[in-house]
C-alpha cells in the first residue's frame, strides 16, 4: 500500500502537492507518465479514443524531442500534457539547481503548467520552488504496471482495491509497462464506468 496509495503522511511531506481531487460524486484521473513512445502512446490513445475517454499524459522532455508528431498526436486528440522532466530525473538523487535546469529544459518542449516528479521524489527546496510555476500533481493510486513482478491481473487488482472518488489513477505508456498495461488498461476502464466513474480531465 505504501507505492499504490501513499499514506498522509508521506503525502504531508509535499506541501500543495495535489494527491486526490476531493469529490462528493464518482469521478477519477487517468494519467500516463514517461511517454511519448512509439507504438505504445499511440495504442493508448486509440484505446482512450474507444471508451471515448480524456487522460493527462506527463511526458519526458526528452522523448517529446525524439518524437514531436507523438506528442502532437496528444495534444491534437484534446488530452492534457504535463512536464515530467528532461531525462526522468530522481530529485532526491539530484542537486537543485541541476534539477530545476531539467524541468525547464523539458519546458521547452511541454507547454503545461502540470507536473510530476519521476519516482514520487523531489527534495524540498525543489518542490518549493517548482510550485511557483507548477500545479504538482502526485497520485492516489499508481497501478505499478511498470513492475516485472506484476501481471496484468495484479494490475487491475491494485485499480480494483485502491480507486475512490477523485483518484488521480497512473498508467505508464512506456516500454517496462507495455506488457501489463495493454491489458489491464481496457480492463480498468471497464470495471471504472461499470461502477459509475465519471472520467475527469486535470
Amino acid at each position: 500500500m505504501l507505492i499504490e496509495q501513499p499514506p498522509w503522511l508521506y503525502r504531508a511531506l509535499f506541501p500543495g502537492a495535489l494527491w486526490r481531487m476531493p469529490a462528493a460524486e464518482k469521478c477519477v484521473y487517468l494519467t500516463f507518465d514517461d511517454g511519448p513512445i512509439p507504438g505504445i502512446t499511440p495504442w493508448v490513445l486509440d484505446t482512450l479514443d474507444r471508451y471515448g475517454l480524456k487522460a493527462t499524459f506527463f511526458c519526458v522532455g526528452d522523448n517529446v524531442r525524439k518524437y514531436p508528431d507523438i506528442y502532437r498526436m496528444v495534444v491534437d486528440r484534446g488530452h492534457r500534457t504535463g512536464n515530467h522532466t528532461y531525462n526522468h530525473l530522481q530529485g532526491i538523487r539530484s542537486r537543485t539547481s541541476f534539477y530545476l535546469d531539467n524541468v525547464e529544459k523539458a519546458g521547452a518542449y511541454i507547454d503545461s503548467e502540470l507536473f510530476r516528479p519521476p519516482h514520487g521524489h523531489m527534495r524540498l527546496p525543489q518542490l518549493l520552488s517548482l510550485r511557483k510555476t507548477y500545479r504538482i500533481i502526485m497520485w492516489d493510486v499508481v497501478t505499478r504496471d511498470y513492475s516485472p513482478h506484476m501481471t496484468p491481473e495484479g494490475v487491475f487488482k491494485v485499480v480494483r482495491h485502491y480507486t475512490r472518488n477523485g483518484s488521480f489513477i497512473v498508467f505508464h505508456d512506456s516500454l517496462k509497462a507495455e506488457r501489463n498495461m495493454k491489458e489491464a488498461l481496457p480492463r480498468s476502464i471497464e470495471w471504472l464506468q461499470e461502477e459509475g466513474y465519471a472520467f475527469r480531465l486535470l
